[in-house]
């Protein structure tokens, strides 16, 4: 997920130092029982966070069917745009990180510095290849010094499609006998119309043409607001599809807000008026685990900011991203010894679970779904 101008990366150093029933119905209806459209669901949906990106490379088949086998209830893909069109998943349109195109030769004069959602980057970009140019490259890793588990799966897999990544959790639905969701992100949404490259068109195209998706549960997500309120509209014979609302920094602008010119930044969207209207088109209201529980100037837990009770008042189901094992991103109240790169289960549990007490999330997404599902099991 990213957000203009503050992309999540960045916003990760500010915020940290079961299964669903088979069936045919609205989504909260396939999810931990038979309930109306956003009535809460009766436990915490588990959302793998491109997948399980803790254990595989992220967004890539590996990494959702470890997520699936390990219980999540949605996977997740982020989605931008080829040159040709085509909607591939990538946490960001920059694929520096996330795949060996370093390594290729023959793309090396299309490595570039651009602008996006007010971020300048340096990078090879996703609408400069075509989907057959992509699919020479190998995703990778992209965190250095942790994750080994993940590394070790460094060029096996290959940029997906959203098709062929649709097209896989409907296997995996029909191997395992259950329903799984899917919740994806529309990335850089003002950016890639401004290119040419409008992206909502090309979603509701695979979702519309997608046998499992006329039934199975969906949740669209972005850090914009406005391509949210136009898919309230199409979406709106699709009961089984919600929209999520993702919050970035307080004192930072969704990137669609800068491009008109309106001033207003994250935290006046917090006010009963402002979340009223949120909620004409969002069902899932979506900020960083910390602006929900900050941590303090030891870097453990403050007093909760009481946002979540806000989100509930106005109609929305109350959902955050995202935890992480490592203990890099725990909060100081749950890490141990091993080093700030290690992999701290326990901890991770006690996070997970802290939060799901003090706050009664309705959803979650989580790096490593097993850890996620046993806390949902256990409570």
């Amino acid at each position: 997920m990213t957000m203009g101008p503050i992309s999540r990366r960045r916003l990760m150093g500010y915020t940290a130092a079961t299964g669903i029933a088979m069936g045919v119905g609205p989504l909260t209806s396939m999810v931990n029982g038979a309930v109306p459209m956003r009535q809460r669901p009766a436990k915490p949906v588990v959302m793998g966070h491109r997948g399980c990106s803790a254990l595989r490379p992220e967004h890539t088949l590996g990494s959702y069917a470890k997520a699936i086998q390990d219980g999540a209830d949605f996977v997740e893909p982020d989605l931008v745009s080829t040159r040709d069109g085509v909607l591939v998943i990538r946490h960001e349109n920059n694929i520096a990180e996330t795949t060996n195109v370093a390594a290729h030769p023959e793309f090396a004069s299309r490595k570039v510095t651009k602008t996006v959602d007010g971020e300048q980057l340096t990078g090879w970009f996703t609408e400069d290849f075509t989907l057959a140019e992509l699919k020479t490259l190998r995703a990778r890793e992209r965190l250095e010094g942790m994750r080994t588990e993940s590394h070790s799966y460094d060029g096996e897999f290959q940029i997906v499609t959203l098709e062929e990544m649709i097209d896989f959790v409907a296997a995996e639905s029909a191997a395992r006998g259950r329903i799984i969701g899917i919740i994806p992100e529309i990335k850089h949404s003002t950016y890639f119309a401004g290119i040419g490259l409008p992206q909502e068109g090309r979603f509701l195209e695979r979702l519309n043409a997608s046998r499992y998706l006329k039934t199975a549960p969906v949740i669209v997500q972005s850090f914009e607001t406005a391509n949210l309120r136009s898919l309230k509209k199409a979406v709106a014979d699709k009961p089984n599809v919600q929209l999520m609302q993702l919050i970035g920094a307080p004192d930072e602008s969704p990137a669609d807000f800068t491009a008109k010119g309106d001033k207003r930044v994250w935290k006046d969207l917090f006010t009963p008026t402002a979340m009223a209207d949120m909620a004409t088109y969002a069902d899932w209201f979506a900020p960083p685990t910390r602006m929900y529980i900050p941590l303090g100037k030891d870097g453990k837990m403050a007093a909760p900011t009481g946002l979540h009770i806000a989100a509930r008042k106005a109609g929305m189901l109350v959902g955050t991203w995202t935890f992480r094992p490592e203990n890099h991103f725990l909060a100081g109240d749950f890490r141990n010894g091993a080093g700030d790169g290690a992999r701290n289960v326990e901890g991770s549990l006690a996070e997970i679970s802290h939060y799901l007490k003090t706050l009664q999330l309705d959803g979650f997404f989580t790096d490593d779904p097993a850890l996620g599902r046993k806390v949902v099991d256990q409570a």
